[in-house]
């Protein structure tokens, strides 16, 4: 049955009056609700853009559309916080005594590092002793401040030149090489070397003798136990540590590569593997200088497929990133060769080149014509393509490498 309507008609159109009047100020308060949000939105868009903008500089260029006028004018711009570190895995930078740029570099720069070395010194044979030379070039005013700068260790690299025969066949010779090492890390203060040996070994021949490669991996594990067992000064509670250099496996593993199971081998006497990911091209071959796909395969090749293997030992390898490029002639008589940064602005401040990606390699690229009329190549890290290859690296759970740093534009580093 229908219920008696009490109310009288008066009363209805008093009650349709309060309840349009709530309508329209609900209505007008919503408006003004949803003008508030969007204002709101609108300022903190605005707000976020400019400070991620005055953060990190480089932002919005990270692209495959990189053109002349945005290099040319952002290249020198990096961010105002340079010590905040944005790639949280090992970082080590390699510096040069011919590019004094990359000392500035190293200072301004310090703490996007966990490690820096300088290219100091060699290990040789002199007649059937040996010596090490260097520390003329090592800077001690320098080390001081990085020091003070940051907390990035400093592990200038050792080159082996000694002949094989004199330093790896007798027990003597050593013994005597790892104690010159070892001592000059105490004398000058570093916080270990970093070791580069096996390719020049692999320049001997000495690689496809079974008892010399053994000898070989021996000596590297006598020299990272042997600084394992010194205290770093500036660290307390931490040894000194070996970096050891690295070559790119063949994907056809050769004799004189360095594969898997060497890796495994000094796995526990190396604190990282400085993998030189880089001059994949050369004037006789022109082309990118490390295809991404290429670094894929090498990383395949050290670590395999197994997860555990590649968790264990994924965090010692320090994946080379170049920050030099190359300028290839492209005529019948090939030439050219590698470029740093200040070669690579003038190129495109003299021929304004359209810059081109090259999808399969993940690198940038252009050509130009020189005063001869002859064809060029020119090959040179992007913001892009290096970007690319920290994501590589992070999906492994790898360090890095960069050679070298003062070779680099300056908004490289605020991707580090």
């Amino acid at each position: 049955m229908a219920k008696k309507r009490s109310a009288p008609s008066g009363g209805r159109r008093e009650n349709r009056a309060e309840s349009s009047s709530r309508r329209l100020n609900s209505a007008s308060g919503r408006r003004k609700l949803v003008a508030f949000f969007i204002v709101s939105s609108i300022i903190a868009i605005v707000t976020y853009r400019y400070r991620f903008r005055q953060s990190s500089p480089s932002q919005g260029l990270v692209t495959t559309h990189a053109n002349c006028q945005h290099i040319l004018a952002e290249n020198s711009k990096v961010s105002g916080n340079s010590s905040q570190r944005h790639y949280t895995y090992p970082v080590l930078g390699y510096i040069t005594p011919w590019n004094s740029r990359g000392y500035e570099l190293a200072k301004r720069f310090n703490s996007k590092f966990t490690h820096l070395s300088p290219i100091w010194y060699d290990l040789k044979s002199q007649q059937t002793s040996l010596v090490l030379e260097g520390r003329h070039n090592a800077d001690r005013g320098w080390i001081s401040e990085l020091k003070k700068a940051g907390e990035a260790l400093i592990l200038p690299r050792v080159v082996l030149e000694a002949s094989p025969a004199v330093l790896l066949g007798k027990e003597k010779q050593r013994n005597k090489a790892i104690n010159l090492i070892v001592t000059e890390c105490k004398e000058m203060g570093y916080d270990g070397i970093v070791l580069e040996s096996w390719s020049r070994w692999a320049a001997y021949g000495i690689l496809h003798d079974p008892s010399m490669r053994n000898l070989a991996l021996q000596f590297v594990k006598q020299l990272g136990d042997a600084l394992h067992s010194i205290s770093s000064e500036k660290i307390s509670g931490q040894q000194l540590q070996l970096v050891y250099v690295i070559g790119s496996p063949s994907e056809k593993l050769q004799e004189h590569d360095f594969g898997p199971k060497d890796l495994e081998t000094l796995s526990e006497a190396v604190d990282g593997f400085s993998l030189m990911t880089y001059d994949f091209s050369n004037p006789h071959n022109p082309g990118p200088n490390a295809p991404l796909k290429w670094i894929q395969i090498v990383l395949q090749l050290l670590l395999g497929t197994s997860g555990n293997r590649a968790q264990s030992l994924a965090p010692k390898i320090l994946l080379g990133i170049n920050f030099y490029g190359n300028d290839f002639s492209l005529s019948r008589d090939a030439g050219g060769g590698a470029i740093i940064g200040r070669d690579y602005l003038a190129l495109l401040e003299k021929h304004w080149p359209e810059l081109q990606w090259d999808k399969n390699s993940g690198e940038h690229f252009f050509f130009y014509t020189d005063d001869k009329d002859i064809r060029h190549v020119v090959f040179y890290p992007s913001l892009k393509s290096i970007s690319l290859r920290l994501e590589e690296a992070r999906s492994w759970g790898c360090g890095i490498s960069i050679w070298e740093i003062g070779q680099g534009l300056d908004y490289f580093f605020d991707l580090l």
